[in-house]
């Protein structure tokens, strides 16, 4: 089996702002009709990001060969060098010289609420960039175009390459039967706690339903840790002690590029959940969503401190 992971998602700019209060006491649920709020942020910072990027920054961190599969605009050429010096394959970064990149506008509260503004982009050209062909033992179908997430699912699909369909930022473009038709196709299933119950409604299934259709179904349940669907069964993987919360843009991301990781390898679920809790306590501790830079000696060892698992990358 090829030990390439093809990472399909956006690539993107986060400019990230805190703001130094909290969004509940500031948006009155009863003028939420006629909302119009404006809050100060002292801090700002522009980030590397995108789902396919940060994924392929943490399999990156792990030692995997990811292969970025998105779009980027004219304005991103330093963020391909970026790649390219980070030793990460970009022959499947298509290049839109017409537009500019995606860019993601995102604000955090002292909760770690965030609200967010999304630019597609060249993103919206995801689906011409053709991955047929492209030999690998595991994918990820990431947020992106709806277009370019059916059309990645459907090439995956086609040559028989396995892959995870991770809804996240891309739940607003789908309805039940498009979920329905992207499950169909997937061999795993991830989400948080949040997205699971909008999955459910709109396929009017359960997860533990969806789940038998599948290899597995991941719920990632922030400081709960994570639930494990498989076999029948619901398996909750601990969560892991963060001493720092830090900025949790990217946590998700972190969480799938530590799953891919063990999957690719051959690991169980559970311990390819185990590595995706360790990838995600990691990265919260971090500002941004590609500046954790753990070794992989100390990956392994919040794998042995937390889950007894002796592991050696």
């Amino acid at each position: 089996m090829s030990e390439r992971i093809l990472v399909c998602g956006s690539l993107a700019f986060d400019t990230i702002t805190v703001f130094e209060g909290h969004f509940k006491d500031h948006i009155l649920p009863d003028s939420v009709k006629s909302l119009s709020v404006s809050f100060l942020v002292p801090s700002m910072r522009k980030e590397y990001g995108g789902c396919a990027g940060n994924i392929s920054y943490n399999l990156n961190l792990l030692g995997a060969q990811a292969v970025p599969v998105g779009t980027i605009g004219i304005d991103a050429q330093d963020y391909l060098q970026y790649l390219n010096n980070l030793g990460i394959d970009t022959s499947m970064i298509q290049m839109r010289p017409e537009t500019f990149s995606a860019q993601c506008h995102i604000t955090t509260d002292l909760d770690g609420n965030q609200i967010a503004a999304f630019h597609p982009g060249a993103m919206q050209y995801s689906s011409e960039n053709d991955l047929s062909g492209q030999e690998a033992g595991w994918a990820i179908v990431a947020p992106d175009s709806k277009e370019g997430m059916f059309a990645n699912a459907e090439r995956l699909h086609r040559q028989g390459t396995p892959f995870i369909f991770d809804l996240g930022q891309a739940m607003p473009l789908f309805d039940g039967a498009d979920l329905q038709r992207m499950i169909s196709m997937s061999s795993i299933l991830t989400a948080n706690d949040y997205e699971a119950e909008v999955i459910e409604q709109r396929t009017q299934r359960s997860i533990a339903d969806i789940a038998k259709g599948l290899q597995a179904v991941i719920i990632t349940r922030g400081a709960e840790g994570a639930s494990l669907y498989t076999d029948g069964q619901e398996i909750a993987i601990a969560p892991i002690v963060v001493s720092d919360l830090a900025d949790p843009t990217g946590c998700g991301d972190a969480h799938r590029g530590g799953l891919l990781y063990g999957l690719a390898k051959g690991w169980s679920l559970y311990d390819s959940c185990c590595l995706g809790n360790v990838m995600g306590g990691i990265k919260i501790a971090s500002q941004g969503p590609q500046n954790h830079q753990p070794s992989r000696v100390e990956i392994s060892a919040l794998l042995k401190q937390h889950y007894d698992l002796d592991v050696k990358f």
